[in-house]
């Protein structure tokens, strides 16, 4: 089994810190203290044991949407500049995320889980998104997802 991802992390920043690569440090130590915020939560709802590997892959899902925003809201304000360090920080945290799934794997995912499922109708879509999170997160683009599950029911 390999390393968990929150170990990966805190080994990428320690070695980050001896390059003294600067972008590549701050957005570990960003990921790091968006962990340990969900961790937080986790404890206070009285999950213990902090979070596992989905729920991260989750975080820095969210992370790798909002620097994408942020660098299209610089490239349209004339700012390249911040556009290209937002860049670089996409490039960091995909750097732990599993390969993202082509069209046609989430097509035949998706068929897959519709057919186990014994779903029918869109009240059947929340169950089946469910599954594609909590089975895929990461690697799977949960927009496009939606559009094939909304196909696969309606026809």
């Amino acid at each position: 089994m390999s390393e968990p991802l929150r170990d990966q992390i805190s080994a990428s920043t320690k070695d980050a810190m001896r390059e003294k690569a600067t972008v590549r440090l701050s957005t570990l130590r960003l990921m790091s203290a968006a962990i340990k915020d969900r961790d937080i939560a986790a404890r206070a709802a009285d999950r213990c044991g902090g979070i596992d590997d989905s729920e991260i892959l989750g975080i820095l899902t969210k992370m790798v949407k909002q620097r994408e925003d942020a660098a299209k809201t610089y490239d349209d304000n004339g700012r390249p500049e911040l556009a290209e360090r937002e860049r670089e920080e996409i490039e960091v945290v995909r750097s732990f995320m599993p390969k993202p799934m082509s069209d046609d794997e989430i097509e035949a995912t998706v068929s897959k889980i519709v057919e186990t499922s014994g779903a029918t109708c869109l009240k059947d879509m929340g169950k089946i998104m469910g599954q594609l999170k909590s089975g895929y997160a990461g690697r799977i683009d949960m927009g496009k997802a939606g559009a094939v599950v909304k196909r696969h029911l309606c026809s």
